[in-house]
C-alpha cells in the first residue's frame, strides 16, 4: 500500500518542489493550501505523514494540538517547517505534538531522506511481529483509503478456524510457526499492487482487483488442505482429529484447521466505512465455514428479493439421554434454571427430526452393549444433526473410543454438574453462532 503524505503549506512554489522531492510508486503526497481543507483531508485519508509550514499565521503549536485531538486509527507523523531557528519555537512545537522541526531552507536530499525515514520507522512499528504484516489499525486505514477510490477492488477475508484448538494441543510456538507459513503464502500470493495486513492473529484481509481475487481465494484454500498435514502429529492424522489436554478442556474433540475465505468487491455494492465492509465479510464468512474443509464464497449479484431468507431463532434445546432417573431430573431442573429447554429421553432411540435440538447428552451405556455409543455414531451420520453438538458421558474411560463416534466432548463420570452446565454453555453459543 502507498504512503500517503500530506504537505500543508499556503506557498504554491515550494509545496509543489517538496511534492516533486517526495512522490514516488511508495508515496502518495497531497497539497492542502488552508488549514480548514487539511483537517477534512486528514479525517477522510489518514496520511502516514503531515508536513506544515508556519507559512498560515495560526501558531504551528496550535494545529499540532487539533491534529493530535482528533479521531482516528493511527497517529500521524508530523514534521514542523518554519524559518525560524530559534530553540524555543523548535522546543515549543515539539512539546505540542511534533516529530520534528526542519528549519528553512532545507537541503533537498537531507529533507528527502528525513521524510522517507520517518515513514519507514512508522511503517516498521505497526508490522506484527510474527508474520511480519502490517497490524489491524494499519489494515483498517488501508481499508479506509481504498474506500475513497473510484477504481475497482475486491477486499478477500482469509480466516484459519479451529486455531485457537490448535494453539491449545500443540502449544503456541507450533501456532506461531502454522502463521508464519500461511502468511508467507499468502504474501507469495500477491505482487506489489495488491495489499494484505492482519484482522487479527488468525484473520488477514487481501486488497486486490476483481479479476484476481476468485483465483486468488481457490489458490488459498487448495494450498492450505494440501500442506496443512504437515502440522500435526501421526497420531492424530491417523484418528482424523485433535483431542484437547489440561483440566479446562480434556476430552474434547477439535477438528483440524482449515481456511475459510469470503471476497466483496465495488462491482456490485457501494460500502460507506469500515465497519460495513468488516460485517459484509464476517456474513459472508459465517456462510462459507465448513466443519472441517477448506472453503471460499464470492459475493455476486442478488437474484432474489432482499430479506428473502428469515434469520432463525435462537436454538437453546437440549437432548438429554440418561438412565439414571435421580441423573435425569436433577439435569431437567438445573437445565430449565439455566434458561434451556431440556428433553430427557430414558431410551437410546433416534429423536425426531422436525425438533432438531442445539445440543444432545448422551450416556455411553454398559461397557457391553455401548448403546450411547452406537446412537452417537448414528446421529452424527445423519445430516440433520451435523451441526448439533454432543457430550457423551461415560463410565468409559477410553478417550479415544468415545471421540471416535463422532462426539464433540467426552466427559467422565461421576461430573460435576457446574463443568457440565459451563461445556452446555459453549456448545449452544457455537452452534448459534
Amino acid at each position: 500500500m502507498q504512503s500517503v503524505t500530506l504537505i500543508i503549506d499556503k506557498r504554491p512554489e515550494l509545496s509543489v518542489k517538496y511534492k516533486r522531492l517526495l512522490e514516488s510508486e511508495q508515496n502518495q503526497v497531497i497539497i492542502s493550501k488552508d488549514l480548514i481543507t487539511s483537517i477534512k483531508i486528514i479525517q477522510e485519508s489518514e496520511p502516514d505523514l503531515i508536513i506544515i509550514s508556519d507559512s498560515f499565521d495560526d501558531d504551528l503549536s496550535d494545529f499540532c494540538k487539533q491534529v493530535r485531538a482528533l479521531a482516528y486509527n493511527m497517529r500521524p507523523i508530523i514534521v514542523a517547517l518554519s524559518k525560524s531557528a530559534d530553540i524555543n519555537d523548535r522546543i515549543k512545537v515539539l512539546n505540542n505534538g511534533a516529530d520534528d522541526f526542519l528549519s528553512e531552507p532545507v537541503n533537498p536530499k537531507e529533507f528527502k531522506v528525513r521524510i522517507d525515514a520517518h515513514l519507514r520507522r512508522e511503517y516498521e512499528s505497526n508490522l506484527d511481529l510474527k508474520q511480519f504484516i502490517p497490524n489491524r489499525n494499519y489494515t483498517l486505514r488501508a481499508i479506509k483509503r481504498t474506500l475513497l477510490k473510484s477504481s475497482p477492488w475486491a477486499m478477500v477475508y482469509i480466516s484459519i478456524e479451529n486455531f485457537e484448538n490448535y494453539k491449545k494441543a500443540y502449544t503456541e510456538l507450533a501456532s506461531d510457526k502454522l502463521l508464519q507459513t500461511y502468511s508467507a503464502i499468502i504474501k507469495a500470493s500477491l505482487t506489489d499492487e495488491d495489499y494484505t495486513g492482519q484482522i487479527d492473529e488468525n484473520n488477514f484481509l487481501v486488497i486486490t482487483n476483481p479479476v484476481k481475487a476468485e483465483g486468488l481465494a481457490k489458490f488459498l484454500t487448495y494450498t492450505f488442505d494440501t500442506v496443512v498435514n504437515k502440522f500435526y502429529a501421526e497420531h492424530d492424522l491417523n484418528r482424523g482429529y485433535m483431542i484437547l489436554q489440561g483440566d479446562e478442556f480434556a476430552g474434547k474433540r477439535a477438528n483440524f484447521v482449515h481456511f475459510t475465505i469470503s471476497v466483496i468487491t465495488n462491482e456490485i455494492k457501494t460500502y460507506k466505512d469500515c465497519s460495513q465492509v468488516l460485517n459484509t465479510l464476517t456474513q459472508l464468512h459465517d456462510l462459507a465455514d465448513l466443519p472441517d474443509k477448506s472453503n471460499y464464497i464470492v459475493d455476486r449479484a442478488k437474484i432474489s428479493g432482499q430479506n428473502s431468507v428469515e434469520k432463525p431463532e435462537y436454538n437453546n434445546k437440549v437432548l438429554v439421554y440418561e438412565t439414571d432417573e435421580a441423573l435425569c431430573t436433577l439435569l431437567n431442573a438445573i437445565l430449565t434454571i439455566q434458561g434451556y429447554t431440556p428433553k430427557i429421553m430414558s431410551k437410546y432411540s433416534m429423536p425426531s427430526k422436525s425438533d432438531i435440538p442445539a445440543l444432545i447428552i448422551v450416556d455411553a451405556g454398559d461397557l457391553e452393549k455401548k448403546n450411547g455409543l452406537n446412537l452417537c455414531y448414528k446421529l452424527k451420520q445423519a445430516k440433520e444433526y451435523q451441526k448439533t453438538k454432543i457430550i457423551v458421558t461415560s463410565i468409559i474411560h477410553d478417550k479415544e473410543l468415545v471421540l471416535n463416534t463422532g462426539a464433540d466432548l467426552y466427559l467422565p463420570k461421576p461430573y460435576e454438574v457446574p463443568s457440565l452446565i459451563r461445556w452446555v454453555d459453549s456448545f449452544v453459543k457455537e452452534y448459534n453462532s
